[in-house]
């Protein structure tokens, strides 16, 4: 069989494409929110805990999605989970009630976990360490990709037919993705499109002291003050994504009053802003790594970076420009992301290849913990105070999760490790 030249670019591009059907898919209830709230009758809180079902389902899932991945395999357990989660997108178009979407959002949340775990694992797994920042942040592009790509899509479906055959839509895509997964996909040393000399340029660029294979502890995971460090960082900065992705069309709708028209015109743009920052991400983080700082510390400066900018969101509580807001907001998703992808980053540089996925399950457990209690919050509390007080508190926590990145993280050395390692 033909070799293919650079193939683990490849391969992190069929990762990306799965990660934006993923996000579309858990995107469309947030577009499609305004439509069905009116149609069924659904209230704010209700919706809350619609949302809560998923956040619920993620967090728990996540742990045991990366666990699962780590002992099945990648590539038959990304597979059987982007299929249930296809069936479940699927029946959001079998029910109408806030009880029967709570449930399909419910297996639909714990079948996604499995994404992002699967997709630091597959940068882990093919990527030297120089390359792996910029790996991730490919990938993770997929994630605001496909938050952006679903205001048009969703709107179109519904404007063409319905709210329901939205969701089939998005869940037919999520059921394509698992087969071309399952086609596709190969560890390197089972792909017959590597050559030898990327198959070489991968292993040995990768840290020697994290390839030693022992039984995955989730219990010694939770001992180590690395651990805490990423996962403090993301329990504070996850309710960016959450209230961006299920709460910014409700926010247009009732303080902004966009249409639906205007909702497909306008929501995207915080998620292309998402996919900038998730590409700037490996870059800064190199930028600075070649200049004489550790690749962890690189990581941190990165994350503190995006924690500045991600202040200027607090300001969408004063401004009566919609226009300003959506800019605002755009800026959030921007630094959210330059962030975000640094943390997910930070599972691969410090635990041993075969944590990988556990420790991104299990940070991700943290991050998404944030997102319910925070989701559950604006539910109760938005129709009396507005959603000002929301965005002062965005402003604030990443700034303290990048505290807890510099107070915990401790940075692992070997001897056969450089100083500099190239992002």
């Amino acid at each position: 069989m033909k070799k293919i030249k650079n193939f683990r670019w490849y391969m992190i591009l069929l990762v990306c494409a799965i990660t934006i059907i993923n996000y579309l898919d858990r995107t469309a209830l947030g577009v499609a929110a305004p439509t069905i709230m009116e149609s069924t009758g659904i209230t704010n809180e209700q919706y809350s805990w619609i949302v809560s079902a998923f956040q619920l389902a993620y967090t728990i899932g996540q742990p045991i999605m990366g666990f699962f991945i780590d002992t099945i395999g990648l590539r038959f357990g990304f597979a059987i989970c982007a299929m249930i989660w296809g069936l479940a997108t699927m029946g959001h178009a079998l029910t109408g009630t806030w009880q029967g979407l709570a449930f399909m959002r419910g297996i639909m949340g714990f079948s996604e976990a499995s994404a992002i775990p699967a997709g630091v694992k597959t940068a882990s797994t093919w990527f030297p360490a120089k390359e792996r920042g910029i790996a991730t942040g490919v990938f993770n592009m997929g994630t605001s990709f496909g938050a952006m790509l679903a205001p048009p899509l969703i709107a179109w479906c519904i404007m063409f037919h319905s709210w329901q055959f939205a969701f089939v839509v998005s869940g037919g895509l999520a059921l394509l993705a698992a087969i071309a997964w399952l086609i596709f996909y190969r560890d390197p040393k089972d792909s017959k499109r590597v050559s030898a000399e990327e198959l070489n340029y991968i292993e040995s660029g990768q840290e020697k002291f994290l390839q030693v294979k022992e039984k995955t502890s989730i219990l010694k995971i939770l001992s180590q003050r690395n651990f805490w460090g990423i996962g403090i960082a993301r329990f504070l900065a996850d309710p960016a994504w959450g209230t961006i992705s299920f709460w910014i069309p409700i926010f247009f709708v009732q303080t902004l009053n966009f249409s639906l028209k205007e909702i497909a015109m306008f929501v995207w743009l915080p998620f292309l802003m998402a996919d900038l920052g998730c590409l700037a991400s490996g870059f800064v983080a190199k930028f600075f790594n070649e200049r004489g700082f550790t690749l962890i510390n690189s990581r941190r400066i990165t994350f503190t970076i995006g924690a500045i900018i991600m202040t200027t969101i607090g300001l969408v509580s004063i401004v009566d420009n919609p226009y300003i807001a959506v800019f605002l907001i755009s800026l959030g998703g921007f630094a959210h992301q330059l962030l975000s992808t640094v943390a997910a980053t930070l599972g691969a540089d410090l635990f041993k290849k075969n944590e990988v996925a556990t420790v991104v399950g299990m940070a991700g457990a943290c991050a998404w913990t944030g997102q319910l209690i925070f989701n559950l919050f604006i539910g109760a509390f938005v129709g009396v105070i507005g959603f000002g007080p929301f965005f002062i508190a965005l402003a604030i926590f990443d700034i303290i999760g990048a505290c807890a990145l510099w107070f915990f993280i401790k940075e692992k050395k070997a001897p056969e490790q450089s100083s500099i390692i190239t992002n």
